[in-house]
């Protein structure tokens, strides 16, 4: 299986030459930068349609935490566009963090279309290093469709919980791999090396529910949804909530990780 997964690649790696030669050069990154965002627009646009509704219930859980304040302190990773704004209740003071500048005049437009929330700041920064936000500042932290790309999910995660409050929540929506010795994963595998140059170092293999179990939150709840897209060789998603803090945790809920029962 290795070989042929090797055999396709290279075959794939000659159709994409150009691709990966710029790359190489140093060409590709910066095109890339430019020309991602308005990528992320169409599809975001479009995968909302299709995943209204379990979007809707799980940005839903937000409400519990406005205070007597009516006030939450929202942390997006990767917020690219700002297609997410839509589903935050009102009072929600966003703070947007990306590595990626071209996304702001994206987010200016998201903001200007979705009065009911509160604009804090644009951070410009990676997940892995989010010393420009406070230790436990955040009621919520919220990420979609961004551990796939980050260069160490496990720092982000420990970033993640050192800025979120006690009692706060993570929020998440992430695709992941196919299971192992299907031949979808066989596609992800042969895919992947010129995927990460079209998806600005997009990973389709990464077994993300391990990095959220391994993370030690003190809960951790996720299940498995259907890609939007059938097309495109992202594998199934996760969405989920996980707490950094014990107060989250129902008084017969035990502070270990979650297993996610549909992976091996």
């Amino acid at each position: 299986m290795d070989a042929l997964v090797c055999l396709l690649q290279l075959l794939l790696l000659l159709l994409t030459l150009p691709l990966h030669l710029m790359a190489l050069l140093g060409c590709w990154q910066p095109l890339c930068k430019a020309y991602f965002p308005y990528l992320m627009a169409v599809l975001t646009a479009k995968g909302n349609r299709k995943m209204e509704r379990k979007k809707q219930e799980l940005f839903g859980q937000i409400n519990r935490l406005t205070g007597a304040s009516g006030k939450v302190a929202l942390l997006e990773l990767g917020c690219g566009t700002g297609a997410n704004f839509q589903f935050y209740p009102a009072g929600c003071r966003i703070t947007c963090l990306d590595p990626n500048p071209h996304f702001e005049k994206f987010l200016t437009k998201s903001m200007a279309e979705n009065r009911h929330l509160q604009y804090e700041q644009f951070v410009v920064a990676s997940g892995e290093d989010m010393r420009q936000v406070a230790d436990s500042s955040m009621d919520v932290v919220v990420s979609t469709l961004v551990l796939c790309s980050v260069q160490s999910p496990r720092r982000v995660l420990q970033e993640v919980k050192r800025v979120l409050r006690p009692g706060g929540l993570f929020l998440f929506w992430e695709h992941v791999a196919e299971p192992r010795g299907s031949w979808a994963f066989l596609w992800q595998q042969v895919v992947e090396p010129t995927w990460k140059h079209i998806g600005d170092g997009c990973c389709l293999t990464r077994e993300t529910w391990k990095d959220l179990e391994s993370a030690q939150f003190s809960h951790l709840q996720m299940e498995q949804q259907p890609p939007p897209f059938k097309w495109l060789p992202v594998g199934p998603h996760i969405m989920g909530k996980a707490a950094g803090s014990p107060t989250f945790c129902p008084p017969t809920a035990r502070a270990v990780p979650c297993r996610f029962p549909l992976f091996p």
